[in-house]
């Protein structure tokens, strides 16, 4: 028996530092993010137009589930009056894969937790899981609430969630949020003032990331968190000026970086720099055309095996608009001129 137990430890360890497999490690990534989808209907409206994007040389899509699921372990957690069912993640799953599109789920981690005047689920049902607790009544003054890192509890509740819906959409990979946290340290929380919100920030991204290895699922985030806005001139969004920034150095290099930004400029320095810290690259854009195309030519002056491709994200883009998106349309387009040009 201990000889087994040893084996076993063996096997979990080397495991632990073995690549994950992408099914999407041969070809570049031609990924959308998509939102709002949060009932099995409008998957089965979404899978309509699956075939139409796989054409147009789409081979990943990341679903924002978030809290639109009918999760079995916290019931209580489910948002919305009919959310997806395993049964329509698992029918939507299938269509995904016979038409070569690599489906990812993504659900908000640690921001994200309430939007304008509602508070999602998680800190409606467990208020002491806030971050602020009691701060910023009806979410005025803050961007969007935040969960409590140091809260054990919560990694406990929130790996039970993460687990339904990788098992549900038979996932391989998911996408955590992370973007736009900004509450970290505050003198508004009573776990984490004065604390480093960069170590603060690396912790959280280390727990997700420990949870999904042992899953053997692979991570993507955003990252404008990783951003040091003091030496990249992006902003207080698309960069940190509140000290997480740091957590750059401090997070496993397998992780894959949703580096998103919208504008057009002559430049994209995140793009190296994340590349240099040995990071993989998943350039982000949403709805300016020439902005699109800017990002994408500038990505692929940087091609090699960290540079993964190109998302596009649609932000309150219309649905029934979607396959006609032309920021997509024209990137696609410009991607597919520039592959056949190197070939």
């Amino acid at each position: 028996m201990k000889t087994k137990l040893w084996r076993q430890g063996i096997v979990a360890l080397v495991l632990m530092f073995v690549p994950l497999v992408t099914t999407a490690k041969t070809k570049q990534w031609r990924a959308v993010h998509v939102l709002n989808y949060n009932t099995d209907a409008d998957l089965d409206a979404l899978g309509q137009n699956l075939e139409a994007l796989a054409k147009q040389g789409i081979n990943v899509l990341i679903l924002e589930v978030d809290y639109n699921f009918a999760f079995k372990s916290h019931s209580e957690l489910r948002h919305g009056t009919n959310p997806i069912t395993r049964d329509g993640a698992r029918k939507f799953a299938a269509l995904s894969k016979k038409l070569g599109i690599r489906l990812i789920p993504q659900f908000q981690s640690l921001g994200h937790q309430s939007w304008k005047a509602e508070t999602f689920p998680l800190l409606t049902v467990y208020p002491q899981f806030d971050l602020t607790p009691g701060a910023f009544p009806n979410n005025e003054s803050i961007y969007c609430r935040e969960w409590d890192p140091l809260n054990a509890e919560v990694w406990r509740v929130v790996f039970e969630l993460l687990d339904e819906i990788i098992d549900a959409f038979r996932a391989d990979a998911i996408h955590v949020g992370m973007d736009e946290v900004f509450l970290l340290g505050s003198d508004k929380s009573p776990s984490t003032k004065g604390k480093d919100p960069g170590m603060l920030f690396a912790n959280a991204v280390n727990e997700l990331h420990r949870h999904l290895r042992k899953r053997r699922v692979e991570m993507l985030m955003w990252g404008d968190r990783l951003i040091d806005a003091a030496k990249y001139d992006y902003g207080e969004w698309e960069a940190a000026k509140n000290g997480t920034a740091s957590a750059i150095d401090k997070i496993p290099k397998d992780i894959i970086i949703c580096d998103w930004h919208y504008e057009a400029r002559d430049s994209y320095p995140s793009i190296p720099m994340f590349i240099e810290k040995g990071f993989r690259v998943l350039p982000s854009g949403w709805k300016n055309v020439d902005a699109t195309k800017s990002f994408i030519n500038f990505s692929r002056s940087h091609a090699g095996p960290k540079m993964l491709g190109h998302l596009f994200t649609t932000w309150s883009v219309n649905k029934d608009a979607l396959v006609q998106f032309p920021p997509m349309l024209e990137g696609l387009k410009l991607l597919q001129d520039s592959e056949n040009k190197s070939q």
